[in-house]
């Protein structure tokens, strides 16, 4: 393999909004009614349609706009009636989000091993039910990855867990055809920009239960104007929560909720667009002896707004040379073994606010683990270049790899051709 020229795009640049998106945003701010309880006789709020329209995509009986995916999962938990101190189970490969928002409420996380394929370990899921004593897993569906969900049913029945499902990276990804979200109690959506919808912050919040989304609705800040939301179990739900669930204030407005709506039209097209996209980029990489890809089961329709790898043997020297010689070809990626947080990647062991764990197996993936942006501003062929890119970095010659092990002085190699 040639050494491939470099890529000139931006990691980070987002499709434009759509047309239909920005008529019906400019609408609201003619309106002037961003509010979304402000309303004129007669009208539907546009954060009420988005309700009841994302409940009829998702499949689910409720759904609550809220102000982020990390209010959402907050929300979820204070409805669920997580108590101070209580021990919640979670990934252990996850985002700050996921362990904050069960610090948030005055729970303790409780982290649960990952697997090389970066989804839950579902024996040491069964370990930690038993030795914490939780009633609850807060399961992150980490960067669109997907485990045995049928598995992890029986895992939960067994342990009598009930499960929150985290679906930031998995709007609209589906497990034997049953979509991500409808496998729990409740599940939590996120629309923040580099997400599956757009809206720059936002997030959502499903369920068929009627007393769970009554309070989670008036935890929300909906006062006494539940009535006015667009997927709300009946007024009768509301009788002993209105009073008892406190204000926090968390509502989505109408502004963000009339971005979403026209997103939400295209949304199974453009999964399309990222799965062709992620395909791209995994073609080039499968057989380079230094990558490993996590498997993809049959089972799973994943959303690949996101690429993972490893590379085992792979050390701290040596993933910060291939890291810059990435970079050097315009190739921007993220390393979970980091020993400091960077952007919005960082490990169980930057989150102090919850107990220090012993998590070794984790600790081994997350050691030699990447991950890269797909944005669909790129083309198909700019994901082949960039997997091409990443391919030569980690000393693939295209018949074999320059090393097996990449260690420190094979990787200064690749930086200077």
């Amino acid at each position: 393999m040639t050494r491939p020229g470099p890529f000139r795009g931006v990691f980070t640049q987002q499709e434009p909004i759509p047309d239909a998106a920005i008529a019906a945003a400019v609408a609201v701010l003619r309106s002037g009614r961003l509010h979304r309880y402000n309303v004129v006789p007669g009208e539907v709020a546009q954060a009420a349609l988005l309700e009841r329209d994302y409940a009829a995509w998702q499949g689910s009986r409720y759904c609550l706009a809220c102000g982020s995916g990390g209010q959402a999962m907050q929300i979820a938990l204070r409805a669920f009636g997580v108590r101070p101190g209580e021990p919640v189970l979670t990934n252990a490969f996850t985002l700050a989000p996921v362990p904050g928002a069960i610090a948030g409420v005055g729970g303790r996380p409780v982290f649960v091993e990952t697997t090389e394929d970066l989804v839950i370990d579902l024996d040491d899921l069964a370990r930690k039910a038993r030795d914490s004593g939780a009633r609850l897993l807060l399961l992150s569906h980490m960067r669109g990855h997907l485990v045995d969900m049928d598995a992890l049913a029986a895992v939960l029945a067994r342990c009598g867990l009930t499960l929150i499902e985290d679906c930031a990276h998995t709007m609209g990804a589906r497990w034997n055809g049953r979509k991500s979200g409808s496998f729990g109690f409740a599940a939590c959506f996120s629309t923040q920009t580099y997400k599956h919808m757009n809206t720059g912050e936002g997030g959502l919040l499903t369920s068929d239960d009627a007393g769970f989304m009554a309070r989670a609705i008036i935890l929300s800040g909906s006062y006494m104007l539940y009535e006015r939301h667009g997927a709300a179990p009946d007024a009768s739900a509301f009788a002993d929560a209105r009073l008892d669930s406190p204000n926090l204030s968390a509502r989505m407005d109408n502004l963000r909720a009339a971005i979403l709506r026209p997103q939400l039209a295209t949304l199974d097209e453009n999964i399309d667009r990222w799965n062709e996209r992620y395909e791209a980029v995994a073609a080039e990489l499968r057989g380079v002896p230094t990558i490993r890809l996590p498997d993809r089961p049959a089972a799973e329709r994943f959303v690949g707004s996101s690429i993972q790898f490893l590379m085992p043997g792979i050390d701290e020297e040596g993933a910060r040379r291939f890291l810059a010689a990435a970079a050097d070809l315009g190739v921007e990626l993220k390393w979970f073994g980091d020993r400091e947080p960077r952007g919005f990647t960082s490990t169980h062991r930057s989150w102090r606010y919850a107990d220090p764990q012993v998590l070794p197996k984790s600790d081994r993936v997350l050691a030699v683990l990447f991950d890269m942006r797909i944005p669909l501003t790129f083309s198909v062929e700019d994901c082949a270049h960039i997997g091409r890119i990443i391919a030569h970095c980690a000393g693939y010659t295209g018949g074999a790899a320059r090393v097996v092990h990449v260690g420190v002085a094979q990787m200064a190699h690749t930086g200077g051709e």
